[in-house]
């Protein structure tokens, strides 16, 4: 469901012109530029490796399928994505695999935020830079988290259930408390709800990104609780279809306006939120940017594989650079929250997909 800083340099022998150079490169990695300020390390040639956490999402099938389009924009040479199939073990076997084929960059989109530093050391070893897609590590080097603010995703949410639910209680299907993701966007939500919504009563369901688990735990907790008001699905991609699924097994599934409505806030921006949106299942979704994910993953990936150094500050992509509390440096993508009013927006990737 990320720390570098500007080399320093010796300006004893630098002057005039040079200096100048230096001075504006300097400027330029502090504002979080992504214009190319540094000396060309391995020219960002050579093989790239990139490792999918699971393909059971519709959002990571979509990753999936933009990551060559992208690699086609960017210049970057990609070997066949390889699939974690949800198993944290799994994706360090497939870091250390990719490493043994002499990829010179990983694109790694880790499930768990801890494990996956021991895969991060393998890369670290052997001189390979690795960019992180989606979650942050606990620890480990990378030159650069590709990731939207998690914790916006749990206050946008808050905040729409809180302005239509006035009281009651509100339900959110967590993710993997073991990703930085999950427990984000569910610290966010909870803290939101406290603070500014204090008439709803949050009650949790730890699912671990795994559909089946959201269903089944769904269905027990509507049985002991069948008034609940509202529902976060802190993932649309794999949560969507099954909370759906439960809530017309009980004849609960009422549309926008319909008596008995229950207020459905989501996250992923797949296509399938979008048009759940349009017949009023659920309510809104935070577009999180799969496109954007795959781009910056790559031009990131390539950026590292130069020896170019970033600074936070805002970019020239609409996003920022933040450094995070263990130092590493994460591109926060804007990631909007998309209702009936926007849903048809071109602009959106969730419009793109075919």
């Amino acid at each position: 469901m990320p720390a570098s800083t500007v080399s320093k340099r010796s300006r004893s022998r630098i002057t005039g012109a040079a200096a100048l150079a230096v001075g504006a490169s300097l400027v330029l990695a502090a504002c979080g530029s992504t214009k190319d300020t540094a000396s060309a390390g391995s020219g960002g040639t050579g093989k790239v490796g990139v490792i999918l956490p699971l393909l059971t999402s519709p959002f990571w099938q979509s990753y999936n399928d933009y990551v060559p389009k992208m690699a086609t924009s960017e210049g970057v040479e990609v070997l066949k994505t390889v699939n974690s199939n949800s198993d944290p073990s799994q994706q360090i076997t497939d870091i250390d695999n990719e490493l043994t084929q002499g990829v010179k960059g990983l694109v790694v989109a880790p499930l768990d935020s801890a494990a996956i530093q021991a895969g991060l050391d393998q890369a670290e070893r052997k001189g390979v830079p690795v960019v992180a897609v989606d979650v942050a590590p606990d620890k480990g080097k990378v030159a650069m988290v590709v990731r939207a603010d998690n914790v916006a995703y749990g206050k946008k949410a808050c905040d729409y259930l809180g302005q239509h639910v006035s009281s009651g209680k509100v339900v959110q299907i967590m993710g993997d408390l073991a990703s930085v993701n999950g427990r984000d966007r569910s610290e966010a939500f909870r803290s939101c709800v406290k603070e500014k919504y204090p008439r709803l009563k949050v009650l949790d369901i730890p699912a671990k990104w795994e559909s089946d688990t959201a269903a089944a735990k769904l269905d027990t907790l509507l049985n002991a609780n069948p008034d609940i008001k509202g529902i976060y699905l802190q993932a649309g991609g794999v949560y969507l279809a099954p909370t759906l699924q439960t809530l017309k097994s009980k004849n609960m599934l009422k549309a926008a306006g319909q008596k008995g409505h229950i207020a459905i806030v989501s996250n992923d921006g797949i296509p399938q939120e979008y048009e759940a949106i349009r017949k009023g299942q659920i309510d809104a979704t935070v577009s999180q940017p799969a496109d954007a994910y795959a781009k910056y993953g790559l031009y990131y990936i390539k950026a590292a594989m130069r020896g170019k150094k970033f600074r936070p500050g805002p970019t020239d992509h609409d996003s920022t650079i933040v450094r995070l509390p263990s130092g590493i440096l994460e591109d926060q993508l804007p990631a909007p929250l998309v209702t009936k009013d926007n849903v048809d927006d071109p602009k959106l990737w969730g419009n793109s997909v075919r």
